[in-house]
């Protein structure tokens, strides 16, 4: 129902043809008359009014809606200054721009009109001015039934996407990422059957391994005791089925899937740089100059706009560096806290009277560790926003996108650390720092380091990367898909309830209104959150990947789902995204590069360091059967395990340490995994064996890794040829025009 007060924009209204679509909708909550935020609402909408915009005012309720259109010379300005930038566009309007553009003009219009930064838009929702602010979704009629059809639901799970349709309807920003994200998916398939294959030939040598059979017939090898108070003496033979699990992902093929995946990791970002370059050729933005389109949205708002100029301080840059690093200790510092909590628990654990617990403590130790590293990253995430979102307003970009590109690099270092840095410590550092029997490392001189299985440390990394992937992409996904839904429905209630006893609005275009306002609020980093979602994804499906080779099947799976979730969420549960103009993925290209780079450095550093494939080829080609004899018969790997364990005298335990004798007996010798001589417990002449090897491997592997990445970028051009060839056509062509009527002009 129209509101019958008089306003200072209410002239236009009685010329106002009702049937007209609008370009953005501003709710507020009603008020009276002589109310302060009343006398603000006024001064905007008045301010708008003198740029020509046309208003309708509608109360429905408790809220009133106005509905805003733009005049067309507006977009008749754009067209010209950026010489037709939607030529291409199917969706163009009778004013030559496509619909994504005019909502994109007018939001930028709404949100930089006011004479004073306290008067524009944002800062008047905050005050309550206005509610909020938002352009309508269309999904029954042009390219939002398309939508409909092709993307929005489960049966076209496995089909292509309509990428076109959809920066027909987000814009190019949205189709970019819905691109990348399906070109990341199908480039995962391959990965996943290489990682199956390697998993599943694990699984065939399940129980044929001569490292597990060794393990599991070692009755009579005496291990030391796991901690100080009161463990017990124990045999070998009882993590036979952990040195089993550990063949599953440790074994033969473990180095191949490595190499692997990083050329995959090449080919992938190749591949994708190429379609890039096709999606932006066709879409005309291939020479697109975004600083442009910015200055010319400026102009046509405001022809008297000063310019900002770029500014740099050194000062200011030291401080966000200072505070950068500042976090990312408090980051570390947090994986030590996570380090203690592991070696606390398990000594709890292993004085638990439940049997099942004891014998298992250390696996459950690790396992609660991954649980709490998890709860981790979801308090620190919400913390790493609000710190990242305070140095970006200290640094003062002076674009939007330099904004978008410093806040994306320091939440993704945040995030990338509070993710990674307790997998970097169970990878490189867990087992290795911790001494070794009557010389133990200890917490506050009580608690020992935790040490590694007799079969190596790569499981715990194994389980750690297996619980934090599997419940982020589970329960994120859940949180991500099912919190819009639920406050949809909730407010969907609400609205009923309450217009029972309230005021409905009579206008034919309430009822849309009032819809996409009961949708979840988006905000202009609502994107960001889903790259950055996929981007921890890829870090996951790349760092560390030889020790988990189930993770980019796992990454697959839940990518097939998340396209389809994301799809509904954007159209059916949340308020339309602004569409932004953009010719390719922003600064996330040069973050995937980095994560590329950093993949081929920790993988070659699991195989060596975590995993146990050198100590085991150093043992088969220096020390084992096979040296001397191979009669076909004979495993080289025999003996492997008792070659891998030190003996270490009981008569040399410190004060702290009380072992209870209630299973063994009058035991003088124990052993304990290393490489340590049995007299003065220094290094034995294997381990500098291996400590060499090792240092070779990670030196070779990673040499060939880089080299195999340089071919490759070498080898798959960025830009298609096609690409180059249409770019120079159409610059030949614009200069053979400029050409003919320089000569008209000149013959005139």
């Amino acid at each position: 129902m129209e509101d019958g007060g008089s306003t200072p924009w209410r002239d236009h209204l009685f010329q106002w043809d009702y049937q007209d679509k609008y370009d953005f909708i501003l709710v507020s909550k009603n008020s009276s008359l002589d109310s302060k935020e009343e006398g603000k609402r006024r001064l905007y909408l008045s301010a708008l009014e003198q740029k020509r915009f046309k208003i309708k005012k509608v109360r429905d309720g408790n809220q009133i809606f106005y509905g805003v259109r733009a005049p067309p010379d507006i977009f008749q300005k754009y067209v010209r200054l950026l010489k037709n930038p939607d030529r291409d566009n199917d969706q163009n309007n009778e004013d030559n721009v496509s619909t994504t553009s005019r909502i994109r003009i007018v939001h930028f219009i709404l949100y930089n009109t006011g004479s004073s930064q306290t008067e524009k838009l944002d800062h008047l929702i905050t005050l309550g001015v206005f509610e909020t602010a938002f352009p309508l979704h269309n999904l029954k009629e042009g390219v939002g039934c398309e939508l409909q059809r092709k993307w929005i639901n489960w049966r076209t799970c496995l089909c292509t996407q309509p990428v076109k349709q959809i920066r027909g309807y987000f814009g190019e920003k949205v189709a970019l990422y819905f691109a990348w994200l399906g070109w990341y998916t199908v480039m995962l398939f391959p990965a996943a059957l290489v990682g199956s294959a390697v998993f599943l030939y694990g699984f065939v040598h399940f129980s044929t391994s001569q490292i597990s059979q060794e393990i599991c017939t070692a009755n009579n090898t005496v291990m030391c005791p796991l901690c100080d108070q009161n463990c017990p003496y124990w045999p070998l033979s009882d993590t036979c089925t952990y040195a089993k699990v550990t063949h599953l992902f440790d074994n033969e093929g473990t180095v191949f899937f490595a190499m692997f995946m990083a050329l995959w990791a090449t080919v992938f970002l190749e591949l994708w740089k190429r379609q890039r370059a096709k999606d932006a050729s066709w879409w005309h933005l291939f020479t697109w100059d975004e600083e442009e389109e910015e200055l010319a949205l400026e102009l046509i708002n405001d022809p008297e706009y000063q310019l900002e100029f770029y500014q740099h301080s050194y000062l200011r840059s030291t401080l966000i560096l200072l505070g950068v690093a500042s976090m990312i200790a408090i980051l570390i510092g947090i994986a030590h806290a996570l380090v203690i909590y592991r070696v606390v628990i398990t000594v709890v654990f292993m004085r638990s009277e439940w049997k099942l617990l004891s014998e298992r403590a250390n696996t459950a130790a690790v396992l609660s560790g991954a649980v709490l590293h998890y709860i981790t990253i979801v308090i620190m995430t919400k913390i790493n926003r609000i710190v990242s979102t305070y140095l970006c307003n200290f640094e003062k970009p002076r674009t939007f996108t330099d904004r978008e590109n410093s806040f994306t690099v320091k939440v993704f270092t945040f995030q990338f650390v509070t993710h990674f840095s307790s997998l970097f410590y169970v990878a490189f550092f867990l087992g290795r720092i911790n001494g070794y029997p009557g010389n133990y490392v200890r917490i506050a001189g009580e608690w020992r380091l935790e040490e590694c299985h007799p079969s190596g440390c790569i499981t715990d990394l194994f389980i750690q990367m297996s619980v934090i992937m599997v419940l982020k992409q589970t329960l994120s996904n859940c949180v991500e898909f099912l919190s819009p839904y639920m406050k949809f429905k909730l407010r969907t209630m609400k609205d009923k309830k309450c217009r029972i006893h309230c005021e409905q609005g009579s206008e034919s275009n309430i009822e849309s209104w009032r819809y996409n306002y009961m949708l979840c609020n988006v905000h202009i980093f609502s994107l960001f959150d889903e790259f950055l979602e996929m981007v921890i994804q890829y870090s996951f499906t790349t760092i560390f990947v030889a020790a988990f080779p189930l993770a980019p099947l796992l990454a697959f799976i839940n990518n097939l789902l998340e396209i389809r979730l994301d799809a509904m969420k954007m159209t059916k549960l949340q308020r339309r995204l602004v569409p932004r103009k953009a010719n390719d993925i922003g600064i996330w290209l040069q973050v995937l590069e980095a994560v590329g780079v950093l993949a081929v450095i920790t993988n070659g550093l699991v195989i060596a360091i975590t995993s146990d494939f050198i100590p085991r080829l150093i043992y088969k080609y220096a020390y084992g059967p096979c040296t001397q004899e191979n009669n076909g018969e004979i495993d080289c790997l025999t003996g492997y395990i008792n070659h891998s364990l030190s003996t270490f005298r009981t008569s040399d335990f410190e004060s702290l340490t009380q072992v209870s004798r209630s299973a063994y007996r009058n035991i003088t010798e124990c052993r304990y995994r290393d490489y340590r001589s049995s007299d003065d417990y220094s290094f034995s002449v294997q381990f500098w064996h291996i400590f060499a090897a090792r240092l070779a491997f990670v030196i070779v592997f990673e040499h060939v890794a880089v080299c195999i990445k340089f071919v490759a970028a070498w080898f798959v051009p960025d830009i298609p040829q096609s690409v180059k060839n249409k770019s120079l056509q159409e610059k030949h062509i614009y200069l053979l025009e400029e050409l003919g009527v320089i000569e008209h002009s000149t013959a005139v």
